[in-house]
């Protein structure tokens, strides 16, 4: 028997998720000319030395950029959002990561310079946004043999509210024997919602992930929390992970974390590969640059999936996942 849980949608305070897939990019594109070209092309050089986790990829990506501008690379670019879009190309040809990316947005924040700070209207839309997708919780349910399903499609920040959802969600699941957690259409978010869901998952304080900022030169730790609103799966049953190609960034580092403590089965495909936490910075009136700052490290592996993607432990195409996913929690509760 089947039995589908439905999550009442609830009114939270704004939250940003920590990706760049998350940026709303679709704007009524404009014509742009050689002089706003010139200015976002210094601003984001700027930006890139003054913020980007790797000062020497930094400049190699500044330089370049002042190279294909000088070669009249893109001169012929008539179109803000081609602009945009050649310009990170251009950008991830040099880095390699995939967060780095330049996004036209012709609705400007109230403030402009150094840190894109949200507009009341911005941070009204985004919240209209958080709530209407339940925070990311899409579909909880028992399935056949009493295993947990739950579709997460995106790691919204920990406010009181989404904690509530979260909380509701996995009371719901505690008593399942088996749990799946269907991360393949999860862009990522915050790391912080990351550990909040993990913490159902473990019966003791497990350290997760630590984030290095590089303009600060601060590590922060992420542990899971040894109580919870809510009632726990805890640590004795088994968990599997789907993944896809386009699973990323802060659903990525869910499931890296718990491949890496041994706590969970990744079914599916080699995740998107970007480990660079960040966030936005005006460039320009109508252009934001999604500016990667800090990088994951691993507490077990010392290192992250940047570039390369979270290698699954069961390899199947995304659209088979699940029910292979149902097939080995099955065989796991049966002895097989």
């Amino acid at each position: 028997m089947r039995l589908l849980f439905a999550l009442s949608i609830l009114v939270a305070a704004a939250a940003f998720p920590a990706t760049a897939h998350t940026i709303e990019a679709a704007s009524p594109d404009r014509a742009i000319d050689a002089a706003t070209k010139h200015e976002v092309l210094d601003a984001c050089a700027a930006a890139l030395k003054r913020g980007y986790i790797f000062e020497d990829t930094a400049a190699r990506v500044a330089d370049a950029l002042r190279a294909r501008e000088s070669a009249a690379a893109y001169e012929s670019v008539t179109s803000s959002t081609d602009f945009a879009r050649h310009v990170t190309e251009d950008m991830q040809a040099i880095s390699h990561d995939k967060h780095l990316r330049l996004f036209y947005r012709a609705k400007p924040s109230a403030e402009g310079g150094a840190a894109a700070s949200p507009s009341p209207e911005e941070r009204a839309r985004h919240e209209r946004m958080d709530t209407q997708a339940n925070y990311g919780f899409e579909r909880v349910e028992r399935l056949e043999g009493n295993i947990g399903y739950l579709d997460l499609r995106m790691l919204a920040a920990p406010t009181p509210r989404a904690q509530e959802v979260a909380a509701a969600a996995m009371t719901f699941l505690a008593e399942t024997d088996a749990l799946i957690i269907d991360l393949r259409r999860n862009g990522g978010g915050s790391p912080h919602m990351v550990a909040y869901v993990s913490s159902y998952l473990f019966d003791e304080r497990t350290h997760l992930n630590d984030l290095y900022w590089r303009a600060a030169g601060r590590t922060d730790e992420f542990w899971t929390e040894a109580t919870v609103t809510g009632r726990k799966f805890g640590r004795s049953k088994p968990v599997f992970v789907l993944t896809s190609r386009t699973t990323f960034s802060g659903a990525e580092e869910f499931a890296y974390n718990l491949q890496s403590l041994k706590r969970a089965t990744i079914v599916g495909e080699t995740t998107g590969g970007g480990a660079h936490p960040g966030g936005e910075q005006r460039v320009g009136e109508d252009f934001v640059l999604w500016l990667p700052r800090g990088r994951a490290i691993n507490p077990v592996t010392k290192t992250n999936w940047e570039g390369t993607g979270v290698a699954p432990d069961v390899a199947v195409p995304a659209d088979a996942a699940l029910d292979k996913a149902k097939e080995l929690a099955l065989a796991a509760l049966h002895g097989n």
